[in-house]
């Protein structure tokens, strides 16, 4: 059985079981794959043979690997056994770092979010920035699983990481690392409304989300009168996990589809019958570095017309890795793109992204800031290699949102979720949700 991640490009993810199947090319195309097959080698035998230094044939071949699938996409990746094993801890939610989900970007590690409640996250770590060193030596063009495996460590003991960050110097920061316990769901209340905060899709976030949603009802002061689901800097996780989160909060049919290769290759996942929360309105937050089941979950509930979303567009990955075990995991294992996913009216995100309903900054932002974030980048449409939206949707580009919160506003204090709040407590949700199901029904959606 091979299960389906969908999380943001992070080093070490899904536990699977499998088997790699290799398929013969062509007859007409043997030839010259055999042939490149023998170029390799030569190449291979005259490093070996006369590089100036004696190499290490397997981290050479790692390399190798890694390069031919990282000329694919920014998510397709060979573990080898260690990391395949780190990766299957990583998923049930409990390993030892420091608490940070990264990805590569020419050669440089680049932060896609601090895991809540994690050195990282307590360090002031941020969506963005670039990890250059690690206790003073460079990590530059390291693959991303040696840089992981760099930042690992036994619990207690400490590490100095050196941070790129756009507008500053460079600085350093010193870290404790911790055995991760990532807490996928946490809840509280304010007053009549329900705070859940999702900050990742591992195996326990949809029974934790059960846990989370029934004690909002227990503890909302005069009842329920509505939900806020944060899913702000969440980098995604398992596809799986992301349906049963978007099962609870609809009353059946279609979450999500996946489209592979072939055209009849097509896996449709739909709710069961029966919400969780009986039509209580929901406000879902997201933002730049809510990716992939974080996106699914959004984009399910916005096209079911079942929430209002709220923030900034996200991240936009719409694609579907899958993690092969490679002689069963002895000799580890190929995290592969193997499909793209839509939401249920149908819409690939790829490059992206969902666009909220009320676009709302969570903080003042001036003109050189929009400057900044145009020339870096912050989506999955920046990375290299990134695969096209086929169905020709784009990203908007940088803009001033409207919403922003205004001069007197103490910093500090989480804007977006007060917007929320109001939204909901003013009862409004539901003519907004109305009035974006006209417009959509206007424009032939």
């Amino acid at each position: 059985m091979r299960i389906a991640w969908i999380a943001a490009p992070v080093a070490g993810m899904a536990a699977l079981v499998g088997a790699l199947a290799w398929s013969a090319p062509e007859d007409n195309s043997r030839g010259d794959v055999y042939r490149q097959l023998e170029l390799f080698a030569d190449v291979l035998a005259r490093v070996e043979q006369d590089y100036v230094t004696p190499i290490d044939e397997q981290e050479a071949m790692e390399a190798a690997i890694n390069g031919m699938l990282a000329s694919l996409d920014p998510h397709s990746s060979y573990m080898d056994p260690t990391d395949y094993r780190d990766m299957q801890t990583q998923t049930r939610g409990e390993y030892g770092g420091l608490g940070i989900e990264v990805t590569s970007e020419e050669g440089v590690v680049r932060v896609v979010s601090p895991i809540d409640g994690t050195p990282a996250a307590r360090a002031g770590i941020q969506a963005g920035d670039f990890l250059t060193a690690i206790d003073g030596e460079s990590i530059v063009g390291l693959t991303l699983n040696d840089a992981v495996r760099r930042m690992r460590g036994e619990s207690g003991t400490q590490i100095v990481v050196t941070v790129a960050r756009e507008g500053t110097e460079p600085f350093d920061v010193t870290l404790t690392r911790e055995i991760i316990n990532v807490r996928a769901v946490t809840a509280r209340v304010d007053g009549e409304i329900g705070i859940i905060r999702i900050s990742t899709f591992n195996e326990r976030t949809g029974s934790m989300l059960q846990d989370a949603i029934r004690q909002v009802k227990r503890e909302a002061v005069g009842g329920l009168r509505g939900v806020v689901v944060d899913l702000r800097n969440n980098p995604g996780g398992l596809l799986d996990q992301s349906i049963e989160v978007s099962d609870a909060f609809l009353d059946g049919g279609e979450v999500v589809s996946t489209r592979g290769r072939q055209a009849e290759d097509i896996q449709r996942y739909n709710a069961r019958r029966g919400d969780d929360l009986a039509g209580v309105p929901v406000v879902v937050l997201i933002n730049g570095a809510s990716a992939s089941a974080a996106e699914i979950v959004a984009g399910a509930l916005q096209d079911r017309n079942r929430a209002l979303i709220v923030g900034t567009d996200s991240f936009g990955k719409g694609s579907v890795q899958t993690v092969i075990p490679l002689q069963g995991g002895r000799d580890g294992a190929l995290r592969l793109t193997t499909a793209r996913y839509y939401t249920p009216a149908g819409r690939s995100i790829q490059g992206a992204g969902i666009t909220p309903d009320m676009e709302v900054a969570a903080r003042r932002m001036t003109a050189e800031d929009v400057a900044r974030l145009q020339r870096i980048g912050l989506s999955e449409a920046d990375l290299p290699h990134a695969l096209d939206n086929e169905s020709g949707a784009q990203r908007r580009a940088v803009h001033m949102p409207e919403d922003q919160p205004p001069e007197n506003w103490t910093e500090g204090e989480d804007y977006q979720l007060s917007r929320a709040l109001t939204f909901l407590r003013q009862g409004t949700v539901a003519e907004r949700l109305r009035a974006r199901d006209q417009s959509a029904a206007r424009a032939g959606r």
